[in-house]
């Protein structure tokens, strides 16, 4: 496959960048009254204005060439055709199957994947449907008030993310909790005030073998039997399962009638559209679920059929490789002004990081060029009382993202109007920066010798043209947060394309767990294998605390 650096549009987007080096956004806007009009588009109830990046109208025409050159349509149709994208893993990738509310079949190795697709959903619908009427009872014939979902990475911060972001479509007598972490605290802290007998586990495993999770849900486990006698007659009542090995899972001491499975074309960083999303349909509704399906598919849809020029999640992509691989920026910042998001940029992170953090192409050649940035970020306005500064003034380019409601879930005096007020001037201020005339004009009353007002008037200059996309909607629903995480997957999925990397695998974490996996019973006092000198001394250190802290126990 073609290395995109010797594509003719990229030796022509390498070139163009000097031709607009000295250029600026501020200008820009004063000669073209409609730039809004030619760099902002609708999809899905949302709206997505890109004319705060440093671009022209060459640019877009250069980077769309660059995606046609690529073969991005191509692998577009490869994605839902189920063809096995996954070249590593030999896998097909159909989180785009999860959901297809249209009649299109779509098919993986010769079979329609959709009757098992809708299969699953109407078990999901008839499970939520007994949790959430109260007709499913615990062991002791009580009401299940809590469900804690035990899974980690995709198993959970997917789910995590859209049932925070969901809260007002909260069923009030239904709370949903998250565990992830290995570290016991986190189980500890979750569990307590919780009821055994009203208390329901989703343990979200493909394999069911996953360390952290097998190890939070053993201790879930132990605290359920804890509370019930022993009586190992409850787990059935108190644990399902999201996985697809039922051997392990029955012998766990789950019915398997209680178990939701999942593909192998399921990746998880994004499998919250399919069984692994059960926490989100206890929260929210099956309808509440099928609504965020049906937002995601809208945007499917769209990327799908839509020419380059104005297809979003193409746009949103080839503006990530302009800043990416021809201006040098190294990050990008997710800031959503939205307090009920406040996950949404942790779960970005592992789409598009361990989607996209690859040094080796399809071809297995190590690449040449920078791919995936650093993913971070946080809600406003909490993030211009913390790294704006940094944004503005500092060294780095940052692209950004805002995201924000026209309205409010809640009306409470002016606070709205307040958040998406900073909301839209920051990303005028990023844009505009301010000049030195400007600085020296606002101190202009100020009765300072002449050294200090200098002084301070460079303090309070910016640069700006620093790039942003504004996304606003009317108010986040399931829909519509639907649609604005399909908008990233595929953003993520034009970028791998044109980086010509396999998105949809994450060989980086193995070496690691592999590595635990032999220092667990080396801590636990086996002989100490081989291992650098640093890691050697790690592990004796920890043991003999360890031996010193069992000898003053005593």
């Amino acid at each position: 496959m073609t290395q995109p650096t010797v594509l003719p549009a990229w030796q022509a987007l390498d070139d163009h960048r000097l031709e607009i080096a000295d250029s600026h956004m501020r200008d820009w806007f004063a000669q073209d009254s409609d730039r809004f009009q030619h760099f902002s588009l609708k999809v899905a109830g949302i709206l997505f204005d890109y004319s705060k990046n440093r671009v022209t109208d060459k640019t877009m025409g250069l980077l769309s060439q660059l995606a046609e050159q690529s073969g991005l349509r191509g692998r577009i149709e490869a994605m839902f055709n189920g063809d096995k994208i996954n070249h590593t893993e030999d896998r097909a990738v159909l989180h785009v199957a999860l959901r297809n509310r249209s009649d299109r079949p779509i098919w993986v190795d010769g079979q329609d994947v959709m009757p098992q697709v809708r299969q699953v959903l109407d078990k999901m619908r008839q499970f939520t449907d007994l949790i959430r009427s109260r007709k499913w009872l615990g062991y002791s014939g009580q009401a299940i008030t809590d469900v804690v979902n035990i899974g980690i990475g995709g198993s959970d911060l997917g789910p995590r993310m859209v049932t925070r972001a969901l809260t007002p479509y909260h069923k009030d007598d239904l709370r949903i909790h998250y565990v992830a972490n290995v570290d016991e605290a986190d189980l500890i802290e979750t569990l307590k005030g919780l009821n055994q007998e009203t208390t329901l586990f989703l343990v979200a495993s493909k394999t069911f073998t996953t360390q952290e999770t097998m190890a939070n849900a053993r201790s879930a486990r132990d605290w359920l039997l804890a509370g019930v006698g022993g009586e190992e007659r409850a787990i059935a009542r108190h644990f399902v399962a999201i996985s697809t090995n039922r051997h392990a899972v029955q012998a766990f001491g789950i019915d398997p009638d209680n178990m939701f499975e999942f593909w192998d074309w399921v990746g998880g960083r994004y499998s919250l559209w399919s069984a692994v999303g059960l926490s989100i349909a206890l929260a929210v509704g099956m309808d509440g679920f099928e609504e965020l399906l049906h937002g995601a598919f809208e945007v499917d849809e769209h990327f799908r059929t839509t020419p380059f020029s104005r297809n979003v999640p193409v746009i949103m992509g080839l503006l990530g490789i302009w800043y990416t691989n021809f201006l040098g920026a190294m990050s990008h910042a997710i800031l959503p002004y939205h307090q009920y998001l406040r996950h949404f940029p942790e779960h970005l992170q592992q789409l598009d990081m361990e989607s996209n953090g690859k040094s080796v192409d399809l071809d297995g050649c190590r690449v040449g060029y920078q791919t995936g940035p650093v993913i971070w970020g946080q809600p406003g306005t909490n993030g211009q009382h913390s790294f704006f500064q940094l944004l503005h003034q500092g060294t780095h380019l940052v692209p950004c993202d805002f995201l924000a409601s026209v309205q409010s879930h809640h009306q409470l005096g002016e606070h709205h109007q307040i958040l998406l007020a900073n909301c839209l001037a920051q990303a005028e201020a990023l844009m505009r920066g301010r000049t030195m005339d400007e600085a020296r004009e606002e101190l202009a009353d100020l009765d300072l010798p002449e050294e200090r007002l200098a002084l301070l008037a460079a303090s309070k200059t910016f640069p700006g043209n620093r790039p942003s996309n504004m996304f606003l909607f009317e108010r986040l629903t399931p829909k519509i947060l639907g649609s604005l995480i399909a908008l990233y997957e595929h953003k993520v999925f034009v970028q791998g394309a044109i980086w010509n990397i396999n998105s949809f695998d994450q060989m980086g974490v193995e070496l690691g767990k592999q590595l635990a996996r032999s220092i667990l019973p080396e801590l636990e006092g086996a002989e100490v294998g081989q291992h650098d000198a640093s890691t050697r001394a790690l592990i004796e250190f920890c043991r003999d605390w360890e031996r010193c802290s069992a000898g003053k126990t005593t």
